[in-house]
């Protein structure tokens, strides 16, 4: 099997290139190697390389910038995945893409399934849902990941985020209404590895037959709030880490450029009955991460 990575320097792109040799060739691109906005060259690429596996683990992921650099988000999040989806129909080659629960308005109290309406607040979610609907238009054995609230211990995150901010000030306050499921991306790796790893023979055929969107985000879901507490009681162990007084406030109490949907978490049932599969629950992964 050969395979092109988009994204190895992103936060999952990272943990992917780590997996991913075991099922074959791997050939791994960052931006260094080939931006992805530059359609006529990721074109090209994939005429070269001919891969029987895209994953595309990259994304225009600046979520407040996405309102100003707009046509660079939708390049990113939208043509380019449309092109690799339509690349790897005429390779015969399996995609694997990931979407964003930002594509929903967080209007809903349930977590939300696959069939739920879009309706994207942002520019960064509607470039995403554009995204999901260039494949479907071009693509044929593919998958659509939705996940949420993605982290990892290294790089620019909440996790991360929530670290610094502790190390800088001795009061935090941290939106209590924004409401989904934390997702460790060494898990999203390894979940995607295990899915890819049981059937490499007929996978092209087996992908097909399931193609289409799936959830896949850490088990259960809190506030950023709760989260944040979580993390910080998580590094208490850490003796260069402070512990800081945490408030909870309200999303608009921050004047930030992009609106955020209020309640996104991603009901993940799907994913779990069609490939038998599961993400832990977020505080465990939570744990395990920051012991890492």
């Amino acid at each position: 099997m050969k395979i092109v990575l988009f994204g190895k320097d992103g936060q999952l792109g990272w943990e992917m290139q780590h997996i991913l040799p075991s099922l074959g060739e791997v050939i791994a691109l960052g931006r260094k190697e080939l931006d992805i906005s530059d359609i006529p060259a990721l074109q090209t690429t994939l005429k070269q390389i001919k891969p029987t596996l895209i994953i595309n683990a990259s994304a225009y992921t600046e979520v407040d910038r996405a309102e100003t650099e707009s046509e660079l988000a939708y390049t990113v999040n939208a043509l380019a995945p449309g092109l690799m989806a339509e690349s790897a129909r005429k390779l015969q080659a399996v995609f694997i893409h990931y979407s964003t629960d930002y594509i929903f308005d967080g209007t809903s109290n349930i977590p939300y399934k696959e069939n739920n309406m879009p309706r994207p607040l942002n520019v960064y979610g509607k470039s995403k849902l554009k995204g999901e609907e260039n494949i479907y238009l071009e693509g044929d054995a593919f998958l659509i990941f939705r996940t949420s609230w993605a982290y990892n211990i290294r790089g620019n995150n909440f996790v991360t985020k929530v670290l610094r901010w502790a190390r800088e000030s001795k009061s935090l306050k941290i939106v209590s209404d924004q409401i989904s499921n934390p997702t460790w991306v060494r898990d999203l790796a390894r979940t995607t590895f295990e899915m890819l790893s049981h059937h490499p023979e007929t996978l092209f055929e087996y992908i097909k037959e399931r193609r289409g969107v799936y959830h896949l985000a850490g088990n259960g879901y809190t506030s950023r709030f709760e989260w944040a507490r979580e993390i910080l009681a998580n590094a208490s162990t850490r003796t260069e880490q402070p512990a800081p007084t945490i408030e909870p406030a309200t999303s608009d109490e921050f004047n930030m450029p992009a609106r955020r949907p209020r309640f996104t978490a991603l009901d993940c049932l799907k994913f779990e009955e069609t490939f038998g599969l599961r993400l832990p629950d977020w505080q465990t992964s939570l744990q395990t991460a920051m012991q890492d």
